[in-house]
């Protein structure tokens, strides 16, 4: 299982170190949530703030925009240096063709649920997708409960992936922690997304080595 911090969390005054201490504490993944403010209730950050925390860290930058038109901003994100750009599935852009701009950046596409949203939702996009995203909170805001309910999608998206035989990753986000993690693996969870469990500690370090 990969670790994915959230920056959602981190101090953005010190982005860049914050990027330094996140790799050195064994991350294998960097997870930026992009809000606009209109798709949730929050602002966060763009392209720019990627594309400048980009030359200080080697780990992979797995983008979520938790934005109303990501259409239009597909091309940013990519020149910014996201490795893994994720879309929601009730996002106002087409999906079809959207997916269709990530991929041909070379850019690997990622498909995103909302809690109420069923895991059905991705199914007519799973040939075209590396990963999906299961919220395991409401998105917009950090330090939300883990709602253990979502889980049983992971098993519906993977089946459904074999049916049409592909192996596909799924990640989770939101609320996840050390007493969490453990039904995230049990539910096959490939990557997990941790924000305060990992910022907030006192080392993040061990934050990451307990999660694992």
């Amino acid at each position: 299982m990969k670790i994915a911090p959230s920056f959602l969390s981190c101090d953005f005054s010190k982005f860049g170190e914050e990027l330094v201490r996140m790799e050195k504490a064994g991350a294998d993944w960097v997870h930026l949530d992009v809000m606009d403010g209109h798709f949730v209730p929050n602002i966060t950050f763009g392209a720019t703030v990627i594309k400048w925390g980009r030359p200080y860290t080697k780990l992979p930058f797995d983008a979520h925009l938790m934005i109303s038109e990501p259409h239009r901003y597909i091309k940013d994100f990519a020149d910014a240096g996201a490795d893994i750009i994720t879309i929601h599935v009730e996002c106002d852009s087409d999906i079809d063709e959207t997916l269709d701009l990530i991929n041909s950046f070379g850019i690997k596409a990622g498909l995103s649920v909302k809690p109420n949203t069923p895991a059905e939702a991705v199914f007519p996009y799973i040939d075209k997708l590396y990963m999906v995203l299961v919220m395991t909170v409401e998105p917009g805001f950090g330090g939300q409960s883990f709602m253990a309910d979502m889980l049983p999608k992971v098993k519906q998206i993977k089946d459904f992936a074999k049916s049409r035989g592909k192996d596909i990753i799924v990640e989770a986000d939101g609320g996840i922690n050390e007493n969490t993690i453990g039904d995230c693996k049990q539910a096959g969870i490939d990557v997990c997304v941790s924000g305060t469990g990992v910022f907030k500690a006192e080392s993040a370090e061990i934050a990451i080595q307990n999660l694992r």
